[in-house]
This record gives C-alpha cells, sequence and structure tokens, in this order.
C-alpha cells in the first residue's frame, strides 16, 4: 500500500492517513485491530492518554515488530496529554507515562489534546523539553483555536508541527486551516467521517458511484486532496481496508467544491472555546 507522507514543518514526515482509536477499549480486540491495520499497510497510529487504551495500542505495535510486519523506525505513533494534568511536571509525568504503557522507548508526536483557559502554556514549556531533549520527534497540538496558536507562535521558541482539529464537509473549518496553511502548521482531521453522521449525504454517494468508490473513501479523499492528515476509525477489517486505499482516484476541482459547500459548521464533538473540563 502506497501511502503518501507530509512533511512536517521540523522536517519529519507523517503519513496522510492514519489509524484512530478513539472510543476503542482496551483489551485483545483492539491489540489486534492495531496489529491487522499494520498488516494492511497502516503506518500511523493515533491515541491519547485519555482513551485509555495505549496499553493495547502499544501491544499490537510491538507484536507487529516482533512478527517482522514492520520495524519501530517505519511507524508514525501520536498519543496526546489530557487536560486535567497541564501543569509543566505533569506533561512530563504524562509523556513517560504513555511510554511506559504503551513499552516504547519514543513517540514520533506528542499534542496537548486540548487548550483549556490557557492551562496549555505550561504544558507547552513542557513538550519544548520532551522535544529539546530528543525523547519525541515532533509536537504540536489539538483543538487549538487562532488566538491559542498565535500565543504560541509569539511567546515560545517551538512551532506546533499539527493542529489536529474536527474536519469534515459539514465542519470545513476554512479560517482556521488558511491559518495554519500560513504559519506552516499542518492541519490533521479528527472525526473525518463525522462518527458516520455523513455517510448517508445523498451529493457525496452520488461522487461516490461516479469512481466506483465508498462515501467514506470519497470523504477521506477529498481531506487528502486539501492537504488534511486524516485519521479514520474502524475495527472491520474490510472497512479499515476500505479507509486506506485512497490513492487510485482523483476528485475533480467541482467535485471538491460541492462537498465544501456542504458546510454547515456542524460538529459532532464540543466546540473548543466551550468545553468545559
Amino acid at each position: 500500500m502506497n501511502q503518501n507522507n507530509i512533511t512536517l514543518n521540523n522536517g519529519v514526515k507523517m503519513p496522510v492517513v492514519g489509524y484512530g482509536v478513539f472510543r476503542v477499549e482496551d483489551g485483545p480486540e483492539l491489540s489486534n485491530a492495531v496489529k491487522t491495520a499494520i498488516k494492511l499497510g497502516y503506518r500511523s497510529i493515533d491515541t491519547a492518554q485519555i482513551y485509555g487504551n495505549e496499553e493495547s495500542v502499544g501491544r499490537g505495535i510491538r507484536e507487529a515488530i516482533k512478527e517482522g510486519i514492520v520495524t519501530r523506525e517505519e511507524l508514525f505513533i501520536t498519543s496526546k496529554v489530557w487536560n486535567d494534568g497541564l501543569t509543566y511536571a505533569e506533561t512530563l509525568h504524562a509523556y513517560e507515562t504513555s511510554l511506559t504503557k504503551m513499552g516504547l522507548d519514543y513517540l514520533d508526536l506528542y499534542l496537548i489534546h486540548w487548550p483549556g483557559n490557557n492551562k496549555y502554556r505550561d504544558s507547552w514549556k513542557a513538550l519544548e523539553t520532551i522535544y529539546k531533549e530528543r525523547k519525541v520527534r515532533a509536537i504540536g497540538v489539538s483543538n487549538f483555536q487562532i488566538p491559542h496558536l498565535e500565543s504560541i507562535l509569539e511567546d515560545f521558541e517551538i512551532k506546533p508541527v499539527i493542529n489536529q482539529i474536527e474536519v469534515h464537509p459539514r465542519l470545513i473549518q476554512e479560517e482556521i486551516r488558511s491559518y495554519c496553511y500560513e504559519k506552516n502548521i499542518q492541519i490533521e482531521a479528527w472525526s473525518p467521517l463525522m462518527a458516520g453522521e455523513i455517510l448517508n449525504n445523498e451529493q457525496i454517494l452520488e461522487i461516490a458511484k461516479r469512481h466506483n468508490k465508498s462515501v467514506a473513501q470519497v470523504i477521506l479523499r477529498w481531506d487528502i486532496q486539501h492537504g488534511i492528515i486524516t485519521i479514520p476509525k474502524s475495527m472491520t477489517q474490510s472497512r479499515m481496508e476500505e479507509n486506506i486505499n485512497l490513492f487510485d482516484f482523483h476528485l475533480t476541482t467541482e467535485e471538491m467544491e460541492r462537498m465544501d459547500a456542504l458546510n454547515k459548521n456542524e460538529r459532532s464533538g464540543p466546540h473548543p472555546d466551550e468545553f468545559d473540563f
């Protein structure tokens, strides 16, 4: 499987399609799913402290390496620090805890999961420390709005490589995408399929039929052609396979514009400015 890579602003390459594990319970089923995903060609795996499943994700990764399916260097592993521990010391501890749970020596990308009420500032200092000590290959943020990003760019030394935000055709996030593009911060989409809510859209279904592809494939292809990294989640092998087979077709400009026009600023998750934690 040929997965295109995007070069982040620190020179590290990241696959444009990854495997997400949000809302998947810790356990053997997830370990097997991660290993299956790697067998199918996924090289990027995205988890988080709050998902409570880092141990199973790590087990699946280690089994895939042990069985010779892949080397650690070929993988790109992401996790995130949660909102209840964003002091400098807590963030350093959270990173080490994630490594221990996953049984890994380093992560490729570590993110602040949500900005909160300026709590992210001490946490970002900790991420800079981890990065300077070469314990992680890249650092970034998730769910950050433009003012949060401006604060980091103005007051800190290291620029985030990524802002992972909710993006799909019902929430195209044009303003923040344009800002991040201008600042050379990569956009990554969580909930790219809007938790399945958009899979029955008639306009996308029509485009999918034209290309002999599924609606999910068309939406994920829309991400890629917008230069967005995408991390769909599925525990079904056939869908996992489908979600990574995105490189043998191309949406036309007109099809891209039709999908953009579906925007309603409609979220499946909370708004970062209103998320109470």
